[in-house]
């Protein structure tokens, strides 16, 4: 099953994206994690501000800084599920930068927390450009 929940938050609401294309977008997110091996678990999207995803950030990680997204994994060697938290205020402001649209940006975030359940890291440099890479071919297969 894949969930795609308001966490907390008062401040936002749910992306037109998930609104309007819900059953495309799960539809690819199971063809991503099938492409990988994986069949589809438990998933639960958290869209949350970048206060709430800064105090998830602080509280279960210890880490005291903005981000984008945070994935908690419970997956299964064959079964991916996890609870994902997206900042939209960071999807949007990351999405201005990027000079691209939000819900472009949004569906690079979505697949990025499900690519880290499939055990792909970001935290080196080598890491952070095979991420980027298997983000770009997921999202042409949108």
């Amino acid at each position: 099953m894949i969930a795609f929940d308001l966490y907390q938050s008062d401040e936002q609401t749910m992306p037109a994206l998930i609104r309007e294309e819900r059953s495309r977008v799960e539809k690819w997110l199971r063809k991503v994690a099938a492409g990988y091996g994986f069949q589809m678990g438990d998933l639960h999207y958290l869209f949350c501000t970048d206060e709430e995803e800064l105090s998830v950030n602080r509280q279960f990680l210890g880490h005291d800084y903005y981000t984008d997204v945070i994935t908690f994994d419970y997956s299964t060697p064959a079964t991916l599920s996890g609870d994902i938290f997206i900042s939209l205020d960071t999807v949007r402001s990351n999405a201005e930068e990027a000079g691209t649209d939000f819900d472009s940006e949004l569906r690079r975030i979505l697949v990025h927390g499900l690519l880290h359940l499939t055990g792909q890291g970001d935290k080196t440099p080598e890491t952070k450009a095979q991420m980027t890479e298997k983000e770009n071919r997921a999202l042409e297969r949108y």
